[in-house]
């Protein structure tokens, strides 16, 4: 099944008080993990390395088993969801930036479930979507919403995730997106210099090679390089803490065209989707930014699109504050799969 896969839950049926339904959000960097009993309520919460564990099966085994697991009632598990930083599609998931694969049949035969939903974890995100309070997301810019359009969402992170919400009918589907490995398209000659570099370093130069953790780093070495000068090596978190504390002129550098590069490719998904119901950035990176990304330069970026300058001015940006978004929306489609 493309974008989504599903073992086991069919002609299943659970009397009495609901069991708890596992879920699982798996990116390229840590794992979180929650049981949530009561819709809408997550219980045991855990956030792990995945370089800590071989396999992700060996994260799960970890963490059904530790007390606050026990005790929300891991043992009693029937159904799980697992969203991850990779296309899904057919049983075997391999993901893009980690080396963990597994085949969904087999994992839930090794836990013992009678449902397992695997899906790419943008789509998850996706469908949390229309269920987040004004509290959990606050708007960069635009006018209000349209109603009934389409919703476009992407996120920075150690990887780019890119979907949307299309609207049908009473429902939203959401589609299986890997926009981020769109090419990088550079519109001024600072970022030409910029593509140059990133070029000398890998074949194609997608928008999550600069719009990532990793591409927070490949920006700064391309600005150090052009000063001319030494500079020091920096990780993605230290570039990002210098530069929101303006302790590093290098660094803030880095994060301005971040920003504004990161409105190039929200202008693009915007106009291309129709997104007139708002574009949603998540990730790991910008919710970090708190004010200084409503006054940087993405939004000016976002609207300078010439004749549809207009068009774009009109769409409300929104940075997801909620903690853990993508939970929720893979509760959604779990209650949704079944029966």
């Amino acid at each position: 099944m493309h974008a989504e896969t599903i073992a086991g839950g069919a002609g299943i049926k659970h009397t009495g008080p609901r069991a708890p339904r596992l879920l699982a959000d798996v990116g390229d960097t840590n794992v979180r993990f929650a049981l949530e009993s009561v819709p809408g309520r997550f219980e045991a919460p855990w956030l792990a390395s995945c370089r800590s564990y071989p396999t992700l099966e060996a994260a799960l085994a970890h963490y059904l088993a530790q007390a606050d697991s026990v005790a929300a009632g891991a043992a009693q598990v029937r159904a799980a969801a697992i969203a991850i930083a990779t296309p899904v599609e057919g049983d075997m998931v391999r993901m893009t930036n980690h080396h963990w694969q597994f085949s969904i049949a087999a994992l839930r035969i090794r836990f013992g479930w009678d449902t397992l939903l695997v899906v790419n974890d943008f789509k998850a995100l996706a469908n949390a979507l229309p269920l987040l309070s004004p509290q959990q997301k606050r708007q960069v810019g635009g006018a209000a919403a349209k109603a009934g359009a389409a919703i476009g969402l992407l996120g920075p992170g150690t990887g780019l995730g890119v979907s949307a919400l299309l609207p049908a009918g009473e429902r939203w589907l959401a589609l299986d997106s890997e926009g981020g490995h769109g090419s990088f398209s550079p519109v001024n000659e600072g970022e030409i210099a910029i593509l140059h570099f990133a070029r000398r370093r890998h074949f194609h130069v997608s928008f999550e090679r600069l719009l990532s953790g990793p591409g927070l780093v490949l920006i700064y070495d391309a600005l150090a390089e052009q000063a001319g000068g030494m500079h020091e090596k920096l990780a993605a978190p230290e570039i990002l803490e210098r530069g929101l504390q303006a302790q590093d002129p290098l660094c803030g550098r880095t994060l301005e065209m971040f920003c504004e590069m990161l409105g190039t490719l929200a202008a693009n998904l915007a106009i291309t989707f129709g997104a007139r119901g708002g574009m949603y950035i998540g990730g790991g990176i910008v919710p970090r930014m708190g004010d200084y990304f409503a006054q940087s330069g993405f939004r000016l970026r976002f609207e300078q699109k010439g004749r549809f300058s207009g068009y774009l001015a009109q769409i409300p940006v929104w940075v997801i504050t909620e903690a853990q978004p993508t939970l929720i929306g893979l509760a959604a489609l779990l209650a949704q799969a079944l029966p």
